[in-house]
């Protein structure tokens, strides 16, 4: 029986032997919600205002009755500045983005230990959120408290950090608040000090968020997963205690959040870095092949594919191709340390098999690639001047003129997701003998849906010491063997309270589409891996997707650090024991897999 195999009989003998058990006890505990007898009163309220400050307010949707305002949720730097929304808007037939009640704006790990320890004496619902980005919806809920961490945004690099308890050699570094974005974090780390970090694409992507979740960027491929930099955290586990967790100090907690998952073992409040040298040029390159037939559109996947393998699964470059419906192959990518001139020197090969072939294909003329100093990749006054084409910026009054998005990201700024699926594809699929069932799958999957190849969240191709480190996280270990990740998805939107509803009947239609697709790809790579931060809602057998081998070592540390749940996230480490909308708990005394006993919170 092999690993996969063994994993997944554990789990399911572990599930069927607690089932009548669970049947009997179910719903055994419930959070409080407003109307309860255990809700706080206004006076319990008003003494944790005190607590903390006066940073405990109730939350409110904002008025999107008019145009201009309904403008701003297209911002997703005015979403992530306001409590009551999130970068997603909801989830057919999953979630919709819902207000927490009150919200403690966090400015130190002491309000954090504050409100932990006044939702477990009150048994509330607890949200942790950073940059709000959760496509699980994570991010909000109703009837919650909300510890919101985005003013303890200090972003501090160090020439030299060594990690407390420590005796080794100081290390190029950097410490970033739990609310700090990664724009402002390349912005000190690249622009400022002329190093490299290696964090999310998205510029206002929370950095806590995507350590927890095992984390990738552009650049991925040459400096491995975000958590594998991670030196140093600190967190406030259930108790209230505050904790600075490293290799040395409390490292199986230390080793979860390098990819277990964020929300789940406790609040992350600040993350040190190690930064790496800069490359001396980052770069763009787009290109778009149209074929004429379905034929010829295979044809152009394999010499694509066959590319891939000999030319571009090393650390220079990243990003994605897509596989269009309308027999398109869309070409988005990044490179480092090439010249723009080598970068296309790559690439010689397809355009010479499509001119060779031009009643065949179009487009090969597209080719587009430019190259800039790195320092100046998210410096967003070079960019405005020389890149204008690839960013937008926040354009509010007051607001700073150095903060900006990718063009490439907006359509997901308030997305109403019809679904959305990852599978992590082996490389051995580039092996000669292999690379026709890839081809073939990918082909197929692209008569369905448009599906994409993210070749920057697959480590294969990687330097030994970004492999090496990211064997050292939580993340299911398929993705060090992994050269991408293929995501396929589809979605519209915003769809808060006052924008018009989605259409629901479009929204099952792609739905359906979308994963048709995944399982004409999922040929290809059976049994396949997900990443917990870019997954199917309804995930079958989630806890190998994400986790693979590493659950059983994942839950022993929740059960160690959150013994009573009150960290619960949708598909989380051990959140199998509560309900969907983590209110209630169905587990009881001696179900392993829910992460302790069924009793109330402690106070």
């Amino acid at each position: 029986m092999n690993r996969r195999t063994l994993l997944r009989t554990g789990l399911a003998l572990a599930s069927a032997a607690s089932l009548p058990a669970r049947r009997a006890v179910a719903a055994v505990f419930r959070r409080a919600r407003p109307g309860t007898p255990g809700w706080p009163s206004e006076t319990d309220w008003a003494t944790l205002d005190k607590t903390v400050g006066g940073r405990l307010s109730p939350v409110r949707l904002p008025d999107f009755s008019d145009a201009e305002t309904r403008k701003l949720a297209l911002n997703p730097f005015y979403i992530g500045e306001h409590p009551a929304l999130t970068q997603s808007s909801g989830w057919l037939d999953a979630w919709r983005s819902a207000p927490s009640r009150y919200v403690v704006a966090a400015e130190s790990a002491a309000d954090v230990a504050a409100a932990l320890r006044f939702a477990r004496a009150h048994a509330l619902r607890l949200v942790v959120r950073g940059g709000a980005h959760s496509y699980l919806g994570a991010s909000s809920a109703p009837d919650s408290l909300m510890i919101w961490t985005r003013r303890m945004n200090a972003v501090t690099v160090h020439d030299g950090f060594t990690p407390q308890g420590s005796s080794a050699a100081p290390v190029p570094a950097v410490s970033v608040g739990a609310g700090a974005i990664w724009l402002h974090a390349y912005q000190a780390v690249s622009t400022g000090a002329g190093r490299y970090v290696q964090g999310g694409g998205c510029t206002t992507v929370g950095c806590a968020g995507l350590v927890q979740g095992g984390g990738f960027g552009s650049f991925s491929k040459a400096f491995g997963s975000v958590a594998s930099s991670l030196l140093e955290a600190e967190i406030v586990t259930a108790d209230g205690t505050v904790r600075v967790v490293n290799a040395g100090r409390e490292p199986d907690l230390f080793w979860a959040l390098k990819g277990g998952g964020g929300g789940t073992f406790g609040v992350v409040t600040r993350l040190t870095l190690a930064t790496h040298p800069l490359p001396e040029t980052f770069g763009g390159l787009n290109l778009t092949i149209t074929a004429h037939s379905d034929e010829a559109y295979h044809r152009l996947l394999a010499q694509f594919v066959d590319l891939y393998a000999t030319r571009l699964c090393n650390p220079h470059w990243g990003e994605q191709a897509q596989a269009r419906r309308d027999n398109r192959l869309k070409v988005s990518m990044v490179f480092q340390g090439l010249t723009p001139e080598q970068a296309r020197a790559a690439w010689r090969p397809l355009i010479d098999f499509c001119d060779a072939n031009p009643a065949d294909y179009q487009g090969q003329n597209s080719l587009f690639a430019a190259g800039l100093p790195a320092r100046h990749f998210w410096d967003a006054d070079f960019m405005t001047r020389n890149a204008r084409f690839a960013l937008t910026p926040d354009a509010r009054p007051g607001a700073k003129a150095s903060d900006f998005w990718w063009d490439g990201d907006a359509e997901q700024v308030g997305a109403f997701w019809h679904a959305y699926t990852s599978a992590w594809l082996p490389a051995s699929l580039l092996e000669p003998a292999h690379r026709a069932r890839l081809v073939d799958a990918w082909f197929a999957a692209s008569r369905h849906w448009s599906a994409s190849l993210h070749f920057n969240k697959g480590l294969a191709g990687a330097p030994a010491e970004a492999l090496a480190a990211a064997r050292d996280t939580a993340t299911n270990p398929e993705v060090v063997s992994a050269f991408a990740l293929a995501i396929i998805a589809a979605a519209s939107g915003p769809a808060f309270p006052g924008f018009p509803p989605p259409d629901l009947t479009q929204a099952a239609d792609e739905r359906s589409r979308v994963h048709a697709a995944m399982d004409a790809l999922r040929v290809a790579a059976p049994g396949a891996g997900a990443y917990v931060n870019e997954c199917d809602f309804f995930q079958p057998n989630w806890q190998e997707a994400f986790w693979g081998e590493h659950y059983p070592r994942l839950l022993r540390i929740k059960r160690r650090y959150d013994p009573d749940g009150l960290f619960t996230v949708h598909h989380g480490v051990g959140s199998e024991g509560w309900s969907e909308d983590g209110f209630s708990r169905r587990a009881q005394s001696g179900d392993r897999r829910a992460g302790g006993a069924v009793t109330a919170p402690r106070a």
